[in-house]
């Protein structure tokens, strides 16, 4: 907050700022100075000056430390409207304020400008590691769908003769799995880096939300063949006015989640309806569940479950939670008592019941 506000004014608007800061605190202190001492004073414009130095640059708070001083001995120190002091005890005190005022200042100063050090050093910590983990998580995910294309590619163009229209046609697939893979991968990267700078604007517009989650399943039907996924929409539900690209991202984060982990031939079960001026989403599956001990953890950013088999950047949760709360709304992970997860989704939007058939 100090270094935002340093870097907002200019050196000269800082001088001023220090200036009438003094000045006002003086003006307050000369109309009580029926109830306080001269003394009082001069701690009252010491913590005056130690408070400019948390915000300022060393030469506005240095004038600060001086004109205060300065201050003090014309309008405080008997006799006033002079700079002449009369009593030695009072010379001692002078001095003894004008250097205390110049020390408190150039240490506070020195303390800010440490802080800022200290601060850029963890911040270049912190980036490194987020580098790093972003190197750790992408090596594997991104590898494997270039490896599968290269490798699907180089048999279509080396052995064409070979190959049986049937083979042509599974590596055909292959590479169109691997590059849907690798642009998913790609895509929450970006949008992570959307969200992180907080320029992503959403875009709301009337959605069926019915044909929304029938695409999301339709995108997924070619990992999704071994599992059970029963859909279940209100048949009364409007149309509801939301970003459908990002809501599109979250069903389909969730559900592939699901199909990645649940046992094959497992279930997984959509729900949506409208309640409360909130459009609802439940996202269940008979999995194993989540870690109890790792339930609030599972939306950071780059977080892999403990004992977790490779591949994931560990970005999909990450982002639902991300592109949910654009929306103002909120995410709940449970463990269902029978056994598995359950994500339930709350929006507050808009709806439209222009869908009456």
């Amino acid at each position: 907050m100090a270094k935002l506000f340093s870097y907002s004014l200019n050196t000269l608007q800082q001088f001023t700022i220090s200036l009438l800061v003094v000045a006002f605190v003086s003006i307050g202190c000369y109309l009580l100075i029926d109830l306080i001492s001269y003394k009082i004073v001069a701690l009252i414009l010491l913590v005056t000056v130690s408070l400019i130095a948390m915000l300022f640059d060393i030469a506005p708070v240095l004038f600060a430390a001086f004109i205060s001083a300065l201050t003090w001995d014309f309008f405080f120190i008997p006799p006033k409207f002079t700079f002449f002091i009369q009593s030695p005890e009072d010379i001692l005190l002078f001095i003894m304020y004008f250097i205390i005022a110049l020390i408190h200042a150039v240490l506070t100063y020195k303390i800010r400008q440490y802080d800022k050090l200290e601060q850029k050093r963890e911040e270049k910590e912190n980036t490194l590691t987020l580098y790093n983990t972003i190197l750790n998580s992408l090596s594997h995910e991104l590898r494997t769908p270039i490896a599968t294309i290269i490798g699907a590619t180089d048999n279509l163009q080396s052995g064409s003769n070979n190959l049986t229209e049937n083979n042509k046609t599974e590596l055909i697939s292959e590479i169109s799995q691997a590059s849907l893979r690798l642009n998913r991968q790609v895509e929450n990267l970006l949008n992570m880096s959307r969200l992180e700078s907080g320029t992503y604007q959403l875009k709301k517009d009337w959605c069926d939300v019915s044909e929304l989650v029938y695409h999301v399943v339709k995108q997924l039907k070619d990992v999704s063949k071994e599992n059970k996924i029963q859909i279940e929409i209100t048949p009364s539900l409007p149309l509801c006015k939301i970003d459908s690209g990002l809501i599109e991202q979250v069903l389909y984060n969730l559900i592939q989640n699901a199909i990645t982990y649940i046992p094959k031939e497992g279930a997984i079960k959509i729900n949506a309806s409208y309640k409360n001026n909130q459009l609802i989403f439940l996202i269940e599956d008979n999995g194993p569940g989540f870690p109890e001990n790792e339930i609030l953890n599972v939306f950071d950013k780059f977080y892999r479950l403990k004992n977790t088999k490779a591949g994931g950047t560990g970005l999909g949760l990450s982002i639902v939670k991300g592109f949910v709360e654009a929306h103002k709304g909120k995410i709940i992970l449970e463990n269902k008592q029978e056994g598995g997860a359950k994500f339930t989704i709350t929006i507050p939007c808009e709806i439209s019941n222009l869908k009456s058939d």
